[in-house]
């Protein structure tokens, strides 16, 4: 049975910064992609960042948090990072962890397995 449960979520003021964390099990997701999506309050999910290793990473980013947040993961580990730094109040929402089967995609329906999500809120 695979899982992805993700960690890290909390309450920080604007400014400040959070690390999220999605460990994976039940299979290794060593060449797909895993992607974060957020999903804030009366609004659809949308994608944050993806990341995918294929000889080198690559990786992918919504133009609002390009320069602030950051993708990772460690294939060892079989898990995957959102570094997040100056933070706003609009990052406020649900995270949610997604790994799917193949290439770098933006597209929720890309992607096979997902967590729980994280609740990240960014104080004014």
């Amino acid at each position: 049975q695979v899982q992805l449960v993700e960690s890290g979520g909390g309450l920080v003021q604007a400014g400040g910064s959070l690390r999220l964390s999605c460990a994976a099990s039940g299979r290794t997701f060593s060449n797909a992609a895993m992607g974060w999506f957020r999903q804030a309050p009366g609004k659809e999910r949308e994608f944050v960042a993806t990341i995918r290793w294929s000889g080198t990473y690559y990786a992918d980013y919504t133009d609002s948090v390009k320069g602030r947040f950051t993708i990772s993961r460690d294939n060892a580990k079989n898990t995957v990072y959102l570094q997040m730094n100056s933070l706003k109040p609009e990052d406020t929402a649900v995270y949610y962890c997604a790994a799917g089967p193949g290439l770098l995609s933006r597209r929720m329906a890309s992607y096979e397995y997902w967590g729980q999500g994280t609740q990240v809120t960014v104080s004014s």
